[in-house]
């Protein structure tokens, strides 16, 4: 089977074809290019979106991610990740392994098929030159034979009249032998003509058109054969990296595996576990007898009281059970010892009333005395605004321990990086010593001394936070116990008075949480209204309490008190974890509920 023997007169449709075959190879190398710009913008796409939903560095997102659930979501980006590169990868050898090689393959094969088809044109024009000439010597013999003819029959038709002259006889031979001699030569000069056409037709038909088109079939062939190539690479390709992509989705399932759903929710209990214990029973209060207030009427059950006048007003109440209220923020946390540094910097300042404005506002202007809650909003609201203390006593006393213990570890890791750095002066400075060409060693003596310094500080630092965290992990099984001891053991013993007893107060949902609105007009409110606040007489004694631990008040507002010190209670704690004291007439504030056992007075109350 042979295009030079079965296709011997096809030359226009085997040119034809051959365009068809390189237009087909342009044609795939075109789906080839447009298959790898697919890979491509699917990786990126795959990228952006892995991106788009890793969490935030330096961002509480962060934080979050550390359940087991969520490491496994982060994982399963980062296979996705991965995966998006294993798409590059087929890109990146589709382009170099199909599409560079077919291209160039694609300009070798225009150049071939050039050649070949110039050389069958070649030979076209060369049997249709030996045909021309074939053709205008047969012309020529045809015309000098007619010549001769007509000159014989001249010659013969003048020998034949008697009338004309010999002279004109001879002359007539003579034309009609050089008739003959001209068809002679004619005759010779076509024979040889059509021997040499003959020979080239004969060449031109089976020797240079077969071997023309064996040539050009060969190189079709090798068309076919180098697009199936291609496209066994294009499967390859693909297939090379599905074991990649296998491991991916592997590590996915891993990933999706490794999810402990009890250590999520241990997790959770670190996160938020406050450290405080449940209130304890609200005990029945009887009206019929003399009124008898217990601890849990100046936390829940006042509370509870108070929420109607709010409804008159106009304001919004959240009442004091905490089970059922939003969290805003805790109290201050209670210590564990008497250790003057147990505060050092001082808990916040009172947090805003839980009464309304409007509540407020009215009770001022029908009753005098209740001005002094004015006063201690005021404070609130410029305290409560502040930094958080340094010593996180803002916070329960379990997450106080864990962002203690945090900051620790931050602060040994600043300690070892410094050290490191002062090891690798200390080697620098011998190396000058034993070879002082390298550089001065005194030069090295101010950096090793601010190095020194900054380990220093940092140590001092670890040492007040330490100290502040032993104090945490000391005093919390202390606290549970007191707690117990102030539910039940002080009621018993003292039951004319009313026990305003910290845990009451200390739910796990903090304080009270008042609308924005409320809090922007208190702002207001408490400005208008200083000046005649600072004017006004002392307010009196409603109790006494007793100081549980000693406190170090360095805020403004606040009060410094010690272990076992007693006091004048002259405002009882509204809520916000605050109870305003007085040493003397001239030494007053606020200290954290938590931190003093109140004992009101009946009468003082019930007035």
């Amino acid at each position: 089977m042979s295009w030079g023997t079965e296709l011997w007169d096809q030359f226009d449709n085997l040119e034809k074809h051959t365009q068809w075959g390189i237009d087909i190879l342009e044609k795939y190398i075109k789906f080839v290019k447009e298959r790898t710009e697919i890979e491509l913008s699917y990786a990126k796409q795959l990228r952006n979106l892995s991106k788009k939903y890793q969490p935030k560095k330096n961002s509480k997102e962060e934080e979050e991610y550390k359940y087991t659930s969520c490491k496994a979501f982060i994982s399963n980006l980062n296979e996705m990740n991965d995966y998006a590169g294993q798409h590059e990868v087929i890109s990146e050898n589709m382009a170099s392994q199909i599409i560079v090689d077919l291209a160039r393959y694609v300009q070798e094969l225009k150049q071939e098929r050039k050649s070949n088809f110039h050389d069958g044109r070649k030979a076209q024009q060369h049997i249709e030159t030996c045909w021309k000439q074939l053709e205008s010597s047969k012309r020529r013999f045809e015309r000098d034979c007619k010549e001769a003819d007509r000159a014989q029959q001249y010659f013969e038709k003048m020998d034949a009249d008697i009338n004309v002259t010999k002279a004109d006889v001879e002359k007539a031979r003579q034309q009609a032998q050089i008739r003959h001699q001209m068809a002679e030569d004619s005759k010779a000069d076509y024979s040889s003509i059509l021997q040499k056409f003959n020979h080239e037709q004969h060449e031109y038909y089976h020797t240079h058109i077969p071997n023309i088109f064996q040539k050009i079939q060969e190189m079709e062939e090798r068309r076919i054969v180098r697009m199936g190539e291609s496209m066994k690479t294009y499967a390859e390709v693909d297939r090379q990296v599905i074991p990649i992509i296998g491991k991916c989705l592997d590590g996915i399932v891993k990933a999706a595996e490794s999810i402990d759903q009890k250590n999520d929710s241990q997790l959770v209990i670190e996160a938020y576990k406050s450290g405080f214990e449940p209130p304890g029973d609200i005990e029945f209060e009887d009206y019929t007898q003399p009124m008898k207030r217990t601890v849990s009427d100046n936390s829940l059950s006042n509370s509870r009281g108070e929420g109607k006048p709010d409804l008159k007003f106009g304001g919004k109440s959240k009442g004091k059970l905490w089970p059922f209220i939003k969290k805003n923020k805790p109290p201050p946390p209670p210590p564990a010892s008497a250790s003057p540094s147990a505060v050092p910097n001082g808990p916040q300042s009172p947090k805003q009333q839980k009464e309304p404005l409007s509540h407020r506002f009215n009770e001022f202007m029908t009753s005098k005395p209740k001005i002094h809650c004015f006063r201690s909003l005021k404070r609130g609201l410029s305290l409560k605004l502040g930094a958080t203390p340094e010593d996180f006593s803002n916070l329960p006393p379990e997450q106080r321990r864990k962002k203690l213990q945090q900051k620790v570890d931050e602060l040994n890791k600043e300690i070892q990086k410094e050290m490191d750095q002062r090891d690798a002066i200390t080697k620098m400075k011998d190396v000058y010593l034993k070879n002082p060409q390298m550089g001065d060693p005194a030069s090295l003596d101010h950096k090793l001394a601010e190095v020194s310094q900054n380990i220093e500080k940092l140590r001092v630092e670890t040492q007040k936070f330490e100290a502040w965290l032993a104090e945490v992990e000391g005093r919390l099984p202390a606290r549970n116990e007191q707690a117990r001891r102030q539910s039940g053991l002080y009621d018993s013993q003292n039951p004319p008075t009313v026990n305003n007893c910290a845990q009451d107060r200390e739910s796990p949902d903090g304080s009270y949480t008042e609308e924005q609105s409320q809090e922007s007009e208190m702002k207001v409110l408490a400005t208008d209204f200083d000046d005649e606040f600072d004017d006004e007489e002392p307010l009196p004694a409603i109790g006494t309490c007793k100081a549980l631990y000693t406190f170090e008040g360095q805020n403004e507002g606040t009060i410094s008190v010690v272990e076992g010190e007693t006091l004048y209670v002259i405002e009882e704690d509204k809520g916000d974890g605050w109870t305003r004291i007085r040493r003397n007439e001239d030494e007053e504030g606020y200290v954290p509920t938590s931190y003093v056992e109140v004992c009101l007075d009946k009468n003082a109350k019930d007035s």
